[in-house]
């Protein structure tokens, strides 16, 4: 199925609507598609490198722990995701050997240190986390665009007109 172009294309008859997510128009899963394979990249450099079990989404979590314990509520505010999120994040560092936790100061709390395992990785996700903005910055400049400028301009683009009335305007026409 392909995009609409921005040109009024209406949506499928209930009989010819598309069944799956995957069958419907996006104009995100584009940029879905190349974060998946960025995040693919860094997973087989992390193979490479040696560093196994680790998924990138630890990456940030390993990185706080190296300057010490936090509890899983520190955790998930220094890494921008929700406490539900970062204790899953949590389960999944313990069963690959790179944290431990313990109660924390209250019944409810658990604090999240890095094993030995965790604190020799940290460094070297330091590295990656440098190194893959780099390499990002390097695609950027053989493309000739920026990311940033792009969400930039939308984002000016969106001050004029919210996105909300943009969708609800397309809604009554």
């Amino acid at each position: 199925m392909t995009i609409p172009d921005g040109t009024g294309a209406q949506p499928p008859q209930p009989s010819a609507r598309p069944q799956r997510l995957s069958e419907l128009p996006s104009v995100w899963r584009p940029l879905k598609e190349l974060q998946l394979r960025m995040r693919d990249g860094i997973t087989e450099a992390y193979g490479t490198l040696g560093i196994e079990g680790v998924r990138p989404r630890f990456s940030s979590a390993v990185m706080f722990l190296e300057a010490g314990p936090l509890s899983i509520r520190e955790l998930a505010q220094r890494c921008e995701v929700t406490h539900s999120a970062m204790s899953q994040s949590v389960a999944a560092m313990r069963d690959a050997g790179l944290v431990d936790t313990e109660p924390g100061a209250d019944a409810r709390s658990r604090l999240v240190s890095l094993t030995a395992r965790g604190r020799e990785v940290a460094p070297q996700l330091w590295d990656e986390w440098y190194a893959t903005e780099n390499a990002v910055a390097e695609v950027f400049s053989e493309v000739g665009a920026s990311l940033i400028d792009v969400v930039s301009a939308m984002n000016t683009a969106l001050d004029r007109e919210s996105f909300a009335d943009r969708v609800l305007r397309r809604m009554t026409s």
